[in-house]
């Protein structure tokens, strides 16, 4: 599988999201404690939004921890929203164009999990996608099929919505193919402005996620840590696992559900896949 994070508040050197926790996203890379397996290191990708309305982007299929170039860019790089994605892989290449996150315009994705049986459900999925964004599809991953899946079916009107019907849509094909469980997923996406997060799958046993605290709650209880004087009061953060073992900092998101993080605002919401419509 993969290690994630998402982050938004004011604006932080990547470095300090990505090297100095305690359980860092590079730690996780050699060492994670929560994935299906402790090492991922089949490539990696961070993206961030600065002055330009479309974000900036860095991947390679070094492993995260014996990338010297990101050493240096993380130096010198801060912005108010980072996606950051360390991959392995279920199967498909180690390549440029299958490394995370995935990019369209100013929308970003990323994906831990799988589509089940991808190569007997493949064909379906991908005549689903809308022909005018197919040919923006490089790679080989089911993950950024999945992205444009989510797309076609208004990604950018309405996140919840569409993910819901790309999920149901993959259910419903992988079942008729005689797939028992279609679909592994968290997901982050964002447009820069707002994240999305999703935890589901269809056995009901999903990857790990998490959700950071309220930061003032925790300044207050713990005013010796330097890291909390560091972000805002809207800062927050979505992880495949906690970056460190402050009591009260992190919080499991719920099966099923999807959180949606807006300036200093966060709101649980449920999650369900919604059926292919009858007829469209």
């Amino acid at each position: 599988m993969c290690r994630w994070l998402a982050y938004s508040g004011s604006p932080v050197l990547l470095e300090d999201l990505l090297y100095k926790p305690q359980n860092s996203l590079i730690v996780q890379s050699l060492h994670a404690q929560l994935g299906a397996e402790p090492t991922n290191g089949d490539g990696f990708g961070i993206a961030w939004y600065g002055d330009p309305p479309t974000p900036g982007e860095f991947r390679s299929t070094e492993p995260a921890w014996n990338d010297r170039n990101l050493r240096d860019l993380a130096a010198h790089i801060s912005s108010r929203r980072v996606f950051a994605h360390i991959r392995a892989s279920t199967g498909s290449p180690v390549q440029l164009t299958n490394c995370h996150p995935f990019r369209h315009g100013r929308w970003l994705w990323m994906h831990n999990g799988y589509i089940g049986n991808l190569s007997a459900v493949k064909r379906d999925l991908v005549l689903a996608v809308d022909p005018g964004l197919y040919p923006e599809i490089e790679g080989s991953t089911d993950s950024e099929l999945f992205f444009y899946l989510a797309l076609t079916y208004g990604l950018e009107e309405d996140p919840p919505a569409a993910v819901a019907r790309a999920v149901g849509h993959i259910e419903a094909v992988g079942r008729d193919r005689g797939v028992d469980f279609p679909i592994q997923m968290t997901v982050a996406t964002t447009d820069g402005d707002t994240t999305w997060a999703f935890r589901y799958s269809s056995e009901g046993r999903s990857r790990s996620l998490f959700h950071s605290t309220d930061v003032a709650t925790l300044r207050e209880q713990y005013p010796e840590n330097p890291v909390l004087h560091l972000v805002s009061d809207d800062a927050r953060l979505i992880v495949s696992e906690p970056l460190g073992d402050l009591r009260g900092a992190w919080r499991e998101v719920p099966e099923s559900s999807c959180v949606v993080v807006r300036g200093g605002e966060q709101e649980l919401l449920p999650f369900l896949p919604v059926g292919p419509l009858v007829g469209v």
